[in-house]
């Protein structure tokens, strides 16, 4: 237990720093840093040690498009920037003119159901979209996820509306969502954007702009920005714990050594 103990004090030596006896607030970055390589178990666990039981774990059904086992390319640790997409509510006395499709299409992406928060994607950014109930709406494809990934974001978390999964798929971007709510049709005349960067709900769980978002094969796991530290010593410790015996368990059976069970220095 000494050992585990010193990697305590080193991570909190690394992560801690205060000024005049106040705790700075730690950087995107630094978050990142102390919960690579944490799985979504140990979160959890890390959660109940400091009192955060059943707090921050997604619905079931949020759960990863495609998995890595190999690699582990569809895991993901980063940090929430937060949207939401309602049902529209504008109604139409007449239906747009087929020669005026495109034009009242793109007018609607622009001005009603558009991507403003583009400009706000920061390397390390997780997209967490609150889409629930817009109906049959692919508010994420092929397209945008590419162009959201060459700005910084690590993953996407939704609710739902997710399409060109095959496409997701095959760019290897970590996507986690209700798959059984996937939509199909385009955002303009079914959805509009609600809001960016503000407190919202996914899987049941509260996510705000900030907070630690963490997905693996077990689902997506959410750790208010306040409690990081603690819950990322919780569970480091838990890890550790985890990789010794198993390691012990590899070399009895002849199995060998791999990077889950191989603890990082």
């Amino acid at each position: 237990m000494k050992r585990l103990s010193l990697v305590s004090t080193l991570i909190l030596v690394v992560f801690s720093f205060t000024t005049n006896g106040q705790e700075k607030k730690f950087t995107d970055e630094q978050l990142i840093k102390l919960y690579q390589g944490l799985r979504v178990a140990d979160i959890s666990d890390g959660m109940d040690m400091v009192g955060l039981m059943d707090v921050g774990l997604m619905d079931p059904a949020i759960t990863s498009l495609w998995k890595d086992i190999s690699n582990f390319k569809h895991q993901f640790v980063g940090i929430a920037l937060t949207v939401r997409y309602v049902p529209t509510n504008r109604p139409y006395t007449e239906w747009v003119k087929k020669d005026e499709y495109t034009h009242w299409r793109d007018q609607w992406y622009t001005h009603i159901s558009g991507e403003p928060f583009i400009a706000s994607i920061k390397k390390g950014n997780v997209i967490v979209i609150d889409n629930h109930g817009d109906g049959d709406a692919g508010s994420v494809g092929s397209n945008n996820s590419l162009l959201w990934t060459q700005k910084g974001a690590v993953g996407i978390v939704a609710s739902g509306g997710i399409r060109d999964t095959d496409e997701i798929i095959k760019q290897n971007i970590p996507t986690y969502f209700d798959f059984s709510k996937r939509g199909r049709g385009v955002r303009p005349g079914r959805n509009e954007l609600e809001s960016v960067n503000k407190p919202i709900v996914v899987g049941g769980v509260l996510v705000r702009p900030g907070d630690i978002v963490v997905g693996d094969g077990d689902g997506v796991i959410v750790v208010p920005r306040e409690k990081a530290e603690e819950v990322a010593l919780a569970a480091r410790n838990e890890l550790n714990i985890d990789k010794e015996a198993r390691k012990k368990l590899y070399l009895e059976l002849g199995i060998p050594l791999d990077e889950t069970v191989i603890e990082k220095k």
